[in-house]
Order: structure tokens, then sequence, then C-alpha cells
């Protein structure tokens, strides 16, 4: 059945990123599955036939590694697991290449780490480079760089769920597709027999965030939580969301003709200019300020800047020009943006008044500690 509103929304959108994940595109044993990637590739093709900008973020690497390989279990060791990552997006680039030149396309390997995001400049590069593929006619295949991706040193997206919304908000793309191993947002455990698949999710308010956690640890459930962050980026940053599964035979040219599948995330408000983009859902935080409630009520509702007197606590260190995350008193992020101090000197002077900096720090180069310029307000 098609919707009026999902037409719309595909008619719209001249870029589409579409997200694959491992589940979709493996056997139950963790192997890669070959013929899914033929299938994707001849649906992406399709959609860049009919003058669509098309890019994929791919999960998958370590399961074609395990292939290549011939292990029966996914390695626990960090070195080994990169190690058979690294082996399996070889292969993976190739069955995609092979997919898409069968339908007149070429693919593209693009593997990034947040760390490449982080920085403006590469940032700004990358951009480019996806512009300029698609202007070749060619279909960028995007994963984590899981050779060099450590946690630890900041490096790693957290999953492809999230690096497929920065993906989206790089490129402004109106449209993000997941495609998954379930078939949507449901409003309680699939399991149950009275749980009911959501069509539509107007607003990620907190009952829609319960749906995806556990009632005893309050946890997310599965990577249903991690597709839900997904939706907030995307979706607070002006753009659409659809969670479907990938199983479905041509789900991407189905969902494209406006079928009711999976769960539709609708945008909220207008879309958000490019820089603010990257400030507010590229660049991982350094830190958190956490401001009262007149400070919430001046960035959410009447458009100021963060000043001193509104600030209470500090978390974390980063200096000048790092991007923090700016929280209320119960911990609800209400924006993000670049410092206009470290985090030693914010410490010295919250909750005082900025005509008392210079008083207290001997310099008072900014009144504000984030200009409203170099500010993303959260939308949900």
């Amino acid at each position: 059945m098609t919707d009026l509103l999902r037409q719309e929304i595909a008619t719209s959108a001249h870029t589409i990123v579409v997200k694959v994940g491992t589940r979709v595109l493996t056997t139950d044993q963790g192997v890669l599955n070959e013929e899914q990637i033929t299938h994707l590739g001849r649906q992406l093709s399709q959609l860049a036939a009919a003058g669509r900008n098309v890019v994929l973020v791919s999960s998958g690497a370590v399961g074609a590694g395990m292939s290549q390989l011939g292990l029966t279990k996914r390695p626990t060791d960090l070195a080994k697991l990169q190690a058979v990552a690294a082996i399996g997006q070889a292969k993976l680039i190739e069955l995609y290449d092979l997919a898409l030149r069968d339908n007149g396309r070429h693919a593209a390997q693009v593997l990034l780490t947040a760390e490449d995001l982080d920085d403006r400049q590469r940032y700004l590069n990358i951009r480019n480079t996806l512009h300029s593929l698609l202007d070749f006619g060619a279909i960028p295949i995007i994963n984590e760089n899981d050779t060099v991706a450590v946690e630890e040193l900041m490096l790693t997206f957290g999953d492809n769920d999230r690096l497929a919304a920065r993906v989206t908000n790089l490129l402004r793309a109106p449209l993000l597709i997941l495609l998954s191993d379930v078939d949507g947002l449901y409003n309680g455990s699939p399991e149950l027999p009275d749980a009911r698949l959501l069509s539509v999710v107007p607003k990620l308010d907190e009952e829609v965030l319960g749906f995806a956690r556990d009632k005893k640890t309050g946890h997310s459930k599965g990577g249903m939580g991690s597709k839900l962050e997904a939706a907030r980026m995307v979706t607070s940053a002006g753009e659409n969301m659809i969670i479907a599964s990938g199983r479905i035979p041509d789900v991407l040219p189905k969902l494209l003709d406006g079928e009711e599948i999976g769960t539709l995330f609708l945008a909220q408000g207008k879309a958000v200019a490019p820089r603010k983009r990257w400030i507010g859902y590229s660049v991982q935080p350094r830190g958190e300020l956490i401001v009262d409630d007149g400070a919430v009520k001046a960035l959410g509702d009447q458009g100021k800047s963060l000043l001193p007197i509104g600030v209470t606590k500090v978390n974390g260190s980063f200096d000048k020009g790092d991007v923090v995350r700016i929280c209320s008193a119960g911990g609800q992020e209400i924006a993000r943006g670049l410092t206009n101090y470290t985090s030693e000197e914010v410490s010295k002077i919250l909750g005082q008044r900025s005509d008392q900096i210079e008083g207290i720090l001997g310099v008072h180069p900014y009144d504000e500690i984030i200009h409203r310029d170099n500010m993303t307000v959260s939308r949900v």
C-alpha cells in the first residue's frame, strides 16, 4: 500500500543514504551472503538510473573476512578482529563492484574514522570527494576504517547507524534508509502478540525512546538504540529517516515508490545549515557543560548565546575551539557548540556575570562561553 506522505518525501529526496546492516548481508553463521550483495547492487543501480544520488554505508567486512579465512567464529581479540575486517573489506568492495558493474555502475570505496569528520578541512574534503564520485555516476561504498578505528583513541563512530547519520548530514541528504533484520520500530517487544509496528514517528519523545529500552535496566535493547540515535541526528537536522527490513525483495524501489514499509521518522523543522550540522552532528564532543533552567530556556526558546552565569558544572577536559555538549541539570542534551574558553577557565568563571571575567581570568576575550553562531540547538 502506498502512502502520500512517503511518496512526497521520496520524490523530493534527490540524495539518499542507504545503510545496510551486517545481519542483512550475512548468513546465520555470520559469513557473507554474496547473493544479498548482488540484489542490493541491482537496487542501488536502479535508484541511480532514476536520477538519484545514492550513497551506501555498508557493514559486513568482518563477515566477508570470516568467509575468506574459513572462520566459523568471530574473533574477540581486537588486532585479529581488525585484521579479519581488513581482509574482508577487500572482498566486500570487490563483490559490490561486480554487482554494480553488471548494471553499468562503479563502486567507490571510502573508509572513514570519526577523526576524519572532526577536522573541518577533512570534513569538507570528504564532502567534495563524495560529490565528485556522484558526478562520475559512481556509488560510494562507505565503511568505518576498522583497521585503525579504536574506541580508546576516539576514532570510532560507535556503529554504522551513527556513521550513516553523519554521512547524511555531511551531504545534506533528505533521506536516510536503514536496512536491518527488523521490520522497523515496534511499540513493544516484537515477540509479544500485541506489539504493533509504528508506521510513522512524528517526534522522538520519551515514549518513543522507551520502546527501545529494557524496562528493568533502562538500557537500549539490541541495535534499536543506535538506530533511534541516528534518527535523532538526522531528523533534528531537518531530514527524514526510514528503518525497514533489508530482507524484503526490492525493498529500496518499493520505499522510493512510497510503499508503507517499515517506520518513517519525520524531519523536525527546517534543514540545518552546513556548518551547524558539522558542529552538532559530526564532531565528537570533548566535554560537557551543565546549565541551569534559565539557560535552558534562553538557548532553546530565545535563541541566546551561552553566558558564564548560566553554567553550573563542567565535565571533562577541553580546549578553546573544541565542541562541547550543553546539558540540563537532568542530563538532557540541549545543544552543542564551539567553546570560547578551556574547561579550566570555564570552571573558574561559571556562575559569574560576563563583566567579572577579566577580574577572574585577567583577560576578557569573549562575553559568551559559546556564541549562538557557533551552536547547534537540539530539536528533540
